[in-house]
């Protein structure tokens, strides 16, 4: 198995092929992100603290993180899924991976130095290589330095800018900070805010005013149907029949030939015909 080794103090970075599957044994069945011992690797690494990173078996398969099994698998991913990479938007592909568990099959393990040991080892611990790009986001610069909030960090960036010589004038470029909150920024935060407020502001008044339009139509509405109510009474009113007066007398009298029909009716006697008898007798 092939150690492939980086020590991220230095910049630098060696690898190792052990045959030795006792000295690999440490190894086998630890997780990514475990730190392991590395005295049983030889004297040379004595003292040594190593992470396991990661690693390719020998068809060239990558370790995943989080696929908890030692053997191979197959996994659906998408955007955002380590060991994959989607060529259109959206798109998802079941691919083979690694589980992050070491085992015998690897035929690359990747290890980073956590802590040195006692003697230096050739190619990791005794040069040191320059990084050549520098972290950008503004936090890191700061951790980077040890910076306070006070520091600019715009100041420090430029230790890793690029020189540029063009038509006899020379140019440094330097990468864009990110996340630097400057009194740019905090300004259009501030009018950003007052702005927000404002908007909300007016949708306030605006919805008060709404309110209050409804009311008056409403107002409106249920007085003008009481008119129509009131004036449909009064037309109604106005169209009904007068209902003439008679005097006392002319109603006496009325009343007494009602009662003088009344009785005649009543004493007329009932008189059955019976029909004729047209039969004759014979003699």
């Amino acid at each position: 198995m092939k150690l492939n080794i980086s020590n991220p103090i230095t910049g630098l970075q060696k690898a190792i092929v052990i045959d030795d599957d006792k000295k690999l044994a440490c190894f086998f069945g630890k997780r990514m992100g475990t730190e392991v011992a590395g005295d049983d690797l030889g004297d040379e690494f004595k003292g040594y603290v190593f992470k396991i990173t990661g690693g390719n078996d020998k068809d060239g398969f990558p370790m995943k993180q989080g696929i908890l099994i030692q053997g191979r698998t197959r996994i659906l991913m998408s955007e955002g899924h380590s060991c994959y990479r989607p060529r259109r938007s959206g798109e998802r592909k079941r691919k083979s991976v690694r589980g992050c568990i070491v085992g015998p099959d690897l035929s690359v393990l990747a290890l980073s130095i956590v802590k040195t040991g006692e003697q230096p080892i050739a190619g990791l611990t005794d040069d040191k290589k320059p990084r050549r790009l520098g972290p950008k986001r503004a936090t890191r610069i700061r951790k980077l330095f040890n910076l306070t909030k006070q520091d600019d960090p715009r100041r420090f960036v430029l230790l890793y800018s690029r020189k540029i010589e063009k038509n006899g004038k020379t140019h440094y470029k330097t990468p864009k900070i990110q996340r630097l909150v400057t009194d740019v920024r905090l300004r259009r935060k501030r009018i950003y805010k007052k702005e927000k407020k404002e908007r909300w502001e007016r949708t306030k008044k605006a919805q008060a005013e709404y309110v209050k339009l409804l009311q008056a139509l409403r107002k409106k509405r249920v007085e003008a149907h009481t008119a129509e109510k009131k004036a449909a009474a009064a037309q109604a009113a106005e169209t009904k029949p007068v209902q003439t007066k008679t005097t006392a007398p002319a109603q006496k009298k009325v009343e007494d030939k009602k009662a003088g029909a009344k009785t005649t009716t009543q004493a007329q006697p009932k008189t059955q015909s019976k029909p004729a008898d047209t039969k004759t007798k014979k003699k």
